[in-house]
């Protein structure tokens, strides 16, 4: 059984991976684990002059639903509140978008799923 800090470590890493993976197809990593009044952003990349809000979701199998079914109406809101606080701290107004980067599978063979522009903020 893993503890907590495994889980953590993981998640981490996973991150760091879809960063680098998100990097070879032409974004540029701003910030990552950004933590906002209720939520956080696991990834601020830009896509040109596009500020990018990402939330990365993994499973190791989908036996338990896709990992894309986990970025629900409630996740959105908290992700939405996140990235407005993130803009207001930082002084920005920019084009954003929100993006979700699913991963399935265990190192090396992740299957990823990248779905820009999964939801509007509102």
């Amino acid at each position: 059984m893993t503890g907590p800090g495994d889980a953590r470590a993981r998640g981490g890493a996973i991150e760091q991976f879809a960063a680098r993976w998100l990097m070879a197809r032409g974004l540029s990593l701003e910030a990552s684990n950004q933590h906002a009044k209720g939520g956080e952003i696991d990834l601020v990349m830009r896509d040109g002059e596009v500020l990018v809000f990402v939330e990365v979701r993994h499973r190791a199998d989908c036996r338990h639903g896709h990992p894309l079914e986990t970025v629900n109406a409630t996740k959105q809101r908290r992700l939405i509140r996140a990235a407005r606080f993130y803009l207001q701290r930082n002084g920005l107004s920019c084009p954003c978008r929100f993006d979700v980067l699913a991963v399935t599978g265990t190192p090396p063979d992740f299957e990823i799923e990248w779905v820009a522009g999964a939801f509007e903020a509102f």
